[in-house]
């Protein structure tokens, strides 16, 4: 009797301190998901620009576009690729990551291609939309910061002795992060 008191106990124990760790994990998976959610909330905002900005050029440089198509297509191609929370892999993350850097790099294109049109560059409304642009540029900066710093606490909770036993029997698995694009450590060449 008295082992089988001992044991009930020992078992008490361990499922309370193991749900403690449940709990937990389930805290940061939750927050990763809401920093997830306003990566994507950011990336909307600059996708969200970018027809004003299109329309903005257009209107002064009918001659690109070539450069106009090809950031109309980024952005169709870059809103059309998401990733379910629930599977923030590395390879989903790389994925999304590929489509917004084309999207990046159609916009570089596009504002080096104004630099040839003073007027368009001297425009209120083509002024507060780069403004616009590159404020968002910051704050994606800053919101995939914010993710990641909250997958790296939760892998650590999921990988971490006793929770990795809790984690695997509940299903919590480590999440992807962002990484930098390859070549980010040259510094791009500018010419006109």
């Amino acid at each position: 009797m008295k082992r089988v008191l001992i044991a009930l106990v020992g078992l008490f124990t361990a499922l309370s301190f193991s749900s403690c760790g449940y709990n937990t994990m389930v805290s940061k998976d939750e927050n990763v998901k809401a920093k997830w959610a306003q990566v994507e909330n950011t990336y909307q905002r600059r996708a969200d620009l970018i027809p004003n900005l299109v329309a903005t050029v257009k209107g002064a440089a009918e001659h690109e576009q070539g450069t106009l198509t090809a950031v109309v297509e980024a952005r169709a191609k870059a809103t059309s690729v998401t990733v379910d929370p629930s599977n923030l892999s590395e390879e989903a993350i790389a994925e999304y990551q590929k489509t917004q850097d084309a999207l990046s790099q159609s916009i570089g294109r596009l504002l080096v291609s104004v630099e040839a049109y003073p007027d368009l560059k001297a425009n209120t409304n083509f002024q507060e939309l780069q403004a616009q642009l590159e404020g968002t540029e910051n704050r994606i900066t800053v919101e995939r910061r914010a993710y990641n710093e909250a997958v790296q606490d939760y892998n650590t909770t999921v990988r971490s002795f006793p929770n990795n036993i809790m984690a695997s029997i509940f299903g919590f698995k480590a999440k992807g992060t962002f990484q930098a694009q390859e070549g980010a450590d040259k510094a791009p060449t500018v010419s006109f």
